[in-house]
């Protein structure tokens, strides 16, 4: 079983900290893989995102995901970290690394983990605006939808 590291905080994280944790948890690594979502700022029309979530749910939905990642690859190690509350227009919201002997089991698992957990985790975003207080609920999308259906096969 992989070394893993789950957190859903309101605070910004470091990611080089992250690598290094990582890095440090054992296990054969040839392979680290990182991403990082960005808050965008939609071509200038959005200040900010204001994430919710499910406390206690997020964790456990996020674990769940990491955990059948872990069964379907070889990995040394995983790390979450996903963002709650007002994130503004460049700020990181959410870090997924995985480390694996090899590459391509790490971006696997890597994209695996940000295809779940965009559909299934359990936080919602609210848009802020440019000129305006708040926006509205952000919709799900049919192209995160779509992307499930690779890992069903």
């Amino acid at each position: 079983m992989p070394a893993i590291r789950i957190s859903v905080q309101s605070a910004p994280f470091d990611i080089a900290d992250e690598l290094a944790r990582i890095r440090t948890a054992g296990g054969s690594v040839g392979a680290l893989v990182t991403f990082t979502g960005v808050c965008r700022d939609e071509g200038g029309r959005l200040v900010a995102l204001e994430l919710e979530h499910y406390p206690g749910m997020a964790e456990e939905e996020i674990g769940r995901i990491v955990d059948e990642a872990a069964s379907r690859w070889p990995l040394s190690a995983i790390s979450v970290v996903h963002r709650y509350g007002r994130i503004v227009s460049g700020d990181e919201i959410v870090l997924v690394i995985t480390a694996s002997a090899h590459r391509d089991a790490a971006f696997e698992a890597a994209r695996f983990l940000m295809d779940f957990m965009k559909t299934s985790a359990p936080f919602w975003k609210k848009e802020h605006l440019v000129g305006s207080e708040a926006g509205g609920w952000v919709a799900p999308r049919n192209a995160d939808d779509d992307a499930l259906q690779r890992w069903r096969k």
